[in-house]
């Protein structure tokens, strides 16, 4: 970009609805503050209204536009009061750089108000549009440069003046201070979480004099012209793990490697069109450069140190010329000259030390003289920045298909299609007098996706959703047919660019409809009209893999996502006792591992190492987090792509987050076994580091609390079925453009790691899930036995004990309640000690999958339909198997909510057993303070409440119950 252009970000503060009445007299004066980068706008006030309309566009300047991603824009609402008195709170919304859009691409998106605290009483929302503009600013005089970084619009500042107010300050609690921390970096994250302060934290000043003293932020945005947002954001995640640079390999051992850069050579004696190449020999290892005529290679080899077999390292350079007599098909091959390296003598390098600079060698030849080669050679591990591209001793070389890459998923979008009516088809007369009263029907395709609407009269109207699976780069044309069913000829079509769709983000956005010419062949260019509305839905989250080992719940709408809440650090390190998948040179067996790891969007794979049982890759990546309650998947595969084959699984592991503990090393073995018709077979181990740094623990909390999907998916949901074909088209569209990649990941792999088949009949799967039932079952079953025990007197201490607790709590009705929480939190503190340190991982005993037979493995991975050879079978074996996967999904839905509701008190997922801790210690002091007929006189009244006082998102409970962890992660 230019360094004459400007960025300015446009924010149009559009309306708000169903705000908190805060003036005492059921109603709010509202005005919206936007601060960003050390600027602040204000709205004007709406008086007395719940749901105002402002349609005001405040401008900032962005200082820096290289980093405006990671700047952070905050919104908060108050409700203005007269002078003399403090305004209220009424919500805040904060949004990260990232969703910043460019003009033309903004949409109206209505974001819900947070809370500032646990104590503030906000509700409702805030609908917003943002964007950008770039324009060409003319050349500032250098004087005046420092004037106008400190310079503020007059109109901004005229009201405030003019108006006296006050800053706002919020009736209510303030935030407890941050938690000290042994780290610095930490508490310094910790102690600007809220980077924005809102005005009643800052002081209690007019706004328009809030900036006459100058501060230190101030100060350096007047001297740098550069705001300290920036900092502050990168302070936040340089918190989560220190420098990157320097602890980005702390997970896994480093691994020694001897580095040789070839550059280029000066060759005295010989035409400047001769060909040359250079070579490295290592004892055994022998490895050459391209063969160049410019003489320039400029390449870098990685020669794994521990399984060198020599102290010595010879770099040199050789002449392709003429043919060889003997072998004419053959280039005659001199060597120019030797450059010999003791080992011993060779220097490290750890980054972020700088690279070692290359130097000229004489060449040593007892023919040659005047020959000189530019070399570089260290010893340094994996973490060197060289390490990617160069050709590695333990991985194949320079092998496309075996180097460790990053791939992406696709961007998804929901494409709804309206078909409202047609009007004035040109049907065929000869099928219009055989049938009085044809039918027609309207046929859609996008790319490879065909849905229709079902069949009426002509003139009738269908008014039906046709919702199809987008992804990006959009294919070019939606494909619209309309179809006469009577003789299954086509009326007429039409083609509407995807690219041109109108997007939406929520359903109070109107996509208005249209009429469509249908154009019916060469010799009918007008066949009728279509009426019909198509829009891109971005406030949905595309499953493209099954829910409950899901790892992104973020809508597509890039404007709907919130700021990350933490970091994912994976270390694959190692695998041990790998068995052989492949045969090699004979009967003698080989593997040829790689590792593939998914989380949201990003896959990684590592790099291939060839023909080991026990491969050491000690790679390590990082993810962003937005919500805990999610799944990471690794696979481990055996590479067939670089010789032609297809890649085989060796196995799985998959991991929640939310069972661990934050800012903690997990470091642990896991077993890897597959599944084939053969039966399960353990193919090793595999051992991985993993930890989850969180920048809040706040946000990390408010996120058990929260919808799991987007609201898209609660106030207009799709079906059940509807879902299982959205998912599975996005599960091939994704397939196929990684298949696309290069290096490619193959469709095996893909599937694999997606769980494309955890909807097909299983009997398997099917005894798995009922005796997860029957284990829920079995704890009400043995509380029955307990109390029949009592009944008995099988152990009299104990029944004498529950009669004198019977006794007390009819005497003390009152302390019936808080000493049931106050027990459940004195078992929830001792149940502590047997929390689990080892992450919960895919588990064969709960898959039975040693015990399953073979006509069942057979069935299993038997062809959908079936590939019987009797058509009655046929029919009826694909029947049985439809039905049971319903039956199979709804026993592992009843299992859940009892798996849930056990995890809750295992502490499976510490943070919300610790919220429930919490949540039974104020209870039972509530209890022990309020009397128990105001208790449940106001749940009555809350449970009855008037729809009007009710939000249409799922409440807190029903959201913290939804995000518990069950075993499904856990079934194969």
């Amino acid at each position: 970009m230019a360094e004459n252009c400007t960025r300015k970000l446009i924010v149009e503060i559009c309306n708000a609805n169903n705000l908190m009445p805060k003036d005492g007299q059921g109603t709010a004066s509202a005005y919206a503050i936007v601060d960003f980068a050390g600027q602040r706008r204000r709205t004007k006030t709406k008086f007395r209204d719940l749901n105002p309309v402002w349609d005001e566009k405040l401008e900032f300047l962005v200082h820096d536009i290289g980093s405006m991603a990671s700047e952070i824009l905050e919104i908060n609402l108050y409700n203005d009061k007269k002078i003399g008195k403090r305004s209220n709170f009424l919500g805040k919304i904060k949004l990260a750089g990232t969703v910043f859009v460019s003009a033309g691409a903004e949409s109206l998106v209505y974001y819900s108000l947070e809370k500032r605290s646990v104590f503030s009483q906000v509700k409702g929302e805030i609908g917003v549009k943002i964007f950008y503009v770039d324009e060409e600013a003319a050349p500032t005089p250098p004087e005046q440069k420092e004037e106008t970084a400190e310079e503020k619009p007059p109109e901004e500042e005229k009201p405030a003046e003019e108006n006296k107010e006050e800053a706002p300050k919020e009736e209510e609690k303030p935030n407890p201070p941050p938690p000290e921390s042994s780290n610095p970096q930490d508490a310094v994250a910790a102690s600007t979480s809220e980077t924005n302060p809102a005005p009643e934290e800052e002081n209690n000043q007019p706004l328009a004099n809030k900036e006459e003293p100058p501060t230190e932020t101030a100060k350096y945005k007047a001297e740098t012209g550069k705001s300290t947002e920036l900092i502050i954001n990168n302070l936040e995640l340089r918190s989560l793990s220190g420098d990157r640079n320097r602890i980005g390999y702390d997970l896994v051992d480093p691994m020694p490697f001897l580095y040789v850069r070839v550059v280029k050579a000066k060759v005295a004696n010989k035409e400047p069109a001769c060909p040359l190449h250079a070579k490295i020999v290592i004892g055994t290892h022998s490895i050459k450069t391209k063969t160049q005529i410019d003489r320039d290679w400029d390449q870098v080899f990685a020669f794994d140190k521990e399984r060198l077999n020599s102290s010595s390292l010879e770099v040199s350079v050789w002449t392709e010329e003429g043919k060889n007599e003997e072998a004419p098909s053959s280039l005659a091959e001199s060597c120019l000259g030797t450059v010999p390296f003791d080992l011993q003598e060779v220097p490290k390098r750890v980054p972020p030390d700088s690279p070692l600079a290359p130097q000229w060698y004489s060449l040593e030849s007892e023919s040659e003289t005047g020959n000189d080669v530019m070399v570089a050679v260290w010893v340094g591990t994996q973490a060197d920045e060289a390490f990617q591209e160069a050709w590695q001793s333990d991985s194949g070389g320079l092998i496309p298909e075996t180097r460790a890459k990053v791939y992406l998923s696709p961007k998804l979008w929901y494409l709804r299609l309206t078909v409202i009516q047609t009007q004035d088809l040109q049907l065929d007369l000869v099928s219009e007098a055989k049938v009085r009263s044809p039918e027609i029907f309207v046929k859609a395709l996008l790319g490879a996706q065909l849905f229709k609407t079902s069949r009426t009269q002509v003139g009738s109207a269908w008014n039906e959703d046709l919702v199809f699976v987008a992804a990006e780069p959009f294919e070019p044309f939606l494909v619209v047919k309309v179809e006469d069913a009577s003789n299954g000829q086509s009326v007429g079509e039409v083609k509407i660019h995807v690219s041109s769709i109108d997007r939406r983000t929520d359903d109070k956005t109107e996509v208005k409809s249209r009429w469509f010419n249908l154009i019916g062949g060469e010799n009918k260019p007008y066949a009728g009209r279509i009426h019909i509305r198509v829009c891109l839905e971005g406030g949905y989250h595309v499953l493209d893999e099954a829910a409950h080992v899901t790892s992104d719940v973020r809508a597509t709408a890039k404007q709907l996502t919130k700021p990350p809440i933490g970091l994912l650090d994976v270390g694959i390190r190692g695998a041990n006792n790998l068995l052989p998948v492949k045969t090699k040179d004979g009967p003698c067996g080989t593997t040829d591992a790689y590792v593939v790891a998914k989380y949201g969007p990003k896959w990684i794979r590592t790099r291939t190492i060839l023909d080991r049982f026990n491969p050491h890759w000690n790679e390590q990546y990082t993810w962003d987090v937005y919500d805990p309650c999610t799944v990471l998947t690794i696979g481990v595969f055996d590479n067939g792509r670089y010789k032609g084959d297809k890649d085989v699984s060796i196995g799985k592991v998959r991991l929640r987050l939310s069972t661990l503990d934050t800012n903690k090393v997990y470091r642990n073995s896991y077993t890897l076994t597959v599944l084939s018709p053969d039966g399960a077979k353990k193919m090793g181990e595999i051992e991985i580091a993993i930890r989850f740094c969180c920048s809040s623990w706040l946000s990390l909390i408010q996120a058990y609390g929260s919808p799991m999907l987007p609201r898209m998916h609660h106030v207009s949901p799709l079906g059940p079925t509807q879902q299982d074909i959205l998912r599975y088209t996005a599960m091939r569209i994704v397939t196929a453009r990684l298949a696309r990649s290069e290096p490619a990941l193959g469709q095996e792999v893909v599937q694999f790691m997606l769980d494309s088949d955890t909807h097909v009949w299983s009997m398997r799967r099917s005894k798995a899930n009922w005796f997860r039932v029957v284990g829920c079952l079995s704890r009400v079953a043995s509380l029955v036995r307990w109390l029949d025990e009592i009944r008995t007197w099988v152990h009299p201490p104990t029944t004498v004990l529950v009669h004198g607790l019977l006794v007390a709590a009819v005497v003390c009705s009152h302390l019936v309640l808080p000493t049931i929480f106050m027990y459940a939190f004195l078992i929830l503190t001792l149940r502590l000690r047997y929390c689990r340190r080892i992450p919960y991982n895919v588990e064969s005993r709960l898959s039975y999958v040693d015990v399953v037979s073979p006509n069942e493995l057979d069935e299993e991975f038997d062809e959908f339909p079936t590939n019987k050879s009797s058509d009655t079978i046929r029919i009826r074996y694909d029947r049985l198997r439809a039905l049971a996967s319903r039956v199979q999904t709804l026993l592992g839905d009843v299992a859940v909510q009892g798996e849930r509701l056990e995890a809750l008190f295992s502490w499976k997922d510490p943070r919300a057993t610790g919220i429930l801790l919490v949540f039974c210690l104020f209870v039972s002091l509530l209890f022990y303070l309020v009397p128990l007929k105001v208790l449940v006189l106001g749940a009555g009244f809350y449970y009855i409440r008037h729809p009007r006082f009710r939000d249409d998102m799922p409440s807190i409970p029903i959201n913290f119950f939804r995000r518990l962890p069950s075993l499904s992660d856990q079934i194969m």
